[in-house]
């Protein structure tokens, strides 16, 4: 039988993504390279545990799950979470940043300083642009600020951001554009926190190091793997937890592009797949063709 892993997620590193296993090995990955594997069969998707704690339980949990975790660890795992904004103690010194991942698409949000662009890679940032730097609770208040003054949102659907990838604007500058009326606004409004400092809009654009210039439109997206599934295909690009993957199930029109979001891999028991075998063999949600790229999703 062949040797089962366990996908722990990708991670973006300097050279590119990343997909991490169980143990502390990792795959890199680059535009062109085979991605396959199986699900073992008569396997079921276990909880992933919390803060590197097994699950006490084993507890099993829905393939459609990004979080791959039972109730009792997710709510352990948020407990102690700068991002679900449960403690307010951290010393570390914090970015506020404002991304771009399509037309009407920015958020605000903040990250240690330490992650330098990290963050803003595993959120599939298009285009980002620091705002500020200080406290964790000064950098609190002004994405608050933001969202209530100008009501920038500090959080972009997953769907959204699939649906424009293929249908940016052509320049870096036209894809900074409306990050940077939103900068120069952000830092004209008055009640900004006194310990965070102001930095200049100088736009980061990942356009490149996610692949995304020519990407062909994807067909849809895997909505779930499943026990004896097969998915296979070339990356042709990836951006935040997801991989563009051409596969050679897009029937007579030959090789179609399928998005397949990382996180769904966790919490399986996954095994390599022969040379020849099938495809694409998991449950994949099609995208609607709909005028409006953004409201492109079922």
């Amino acid at each position: 039988m062949a040797q089962a892993w366990k996908c722990s997620g990708l991670r973006w590193s300097a050279d590119g993504p990343v997909l991490m296993w169980d143990g502390g090995r990792g795959s890199a990955l680059s535009w062109g390279k085979q991605v396959a594997f199986g699900v073992a069969d008569g396997g079921v998707r276990t909880c992933v545990g919390a803060r590197g704690h097994p699950c006490a339980v084993r507890a099993v949990v829905s393939g459609r799950s990004t979080g791959a975790r039972c109730e009792e660890c997710a709510r352990l795992d948020r407990a102690h979470s700068v991002a679900a904004d449960t403690i307010a103690d951290d010393p570390r010194p914090y970015h506020v940043y404002l991304a771009w991942f399509g037309p009407g698409m920015v958020k605000v949000g903040i990250t240690a300083l330490e992650r330098g662009s990290a963050r803003l890679l595993e959120q599939g940032a298009v285009c980002f642009s620091w705002l500020g730097a200080g406290p964790l609770m000064a950098a609190r208040r002004a994405e608050e600020l933001l969202r209530a003054a100008l009501r920038v949102p500090d959080r972009i659907p997953y769907a959204g951001k699939r649906a424009v990838r293929s249908a940016l604007p052509g320049t870096q500058d036209e894809r900074a554009a409306e990050i940077a009326e939103l900068h120069a606004r952000a830092v004209a409004l008055g009640g900004w926190p006194e310990s965070l400092t102001h930095e200049p809009f100088r736009p980061v654009d990942h356009v490149g190091v996610f692949g995304l210039a020519g990407l062909p439109a994807a067909v849809g997206e895997v909505s779930e793997l499943v026990a004896g599934g097969v998915v296979r295909g070339e990356l042709v690009a990836a951006a935040g937890p997801d991989l563009h993957l051409m596969s050679g199930a897009g029937g007579e029109g030959g090789g179609a592009v399928v998005v397949l979001d990382t996180r769904l891999m966790t919490g399986w028991e996954l095994v390599p797949v022969e040379s020849g075998a099938r495809e694409l063999d998991v449950p994949v949600r099609e995208f609607r063709r709909t005028p409006s790229v953004q409201e492109g999703l079922f």
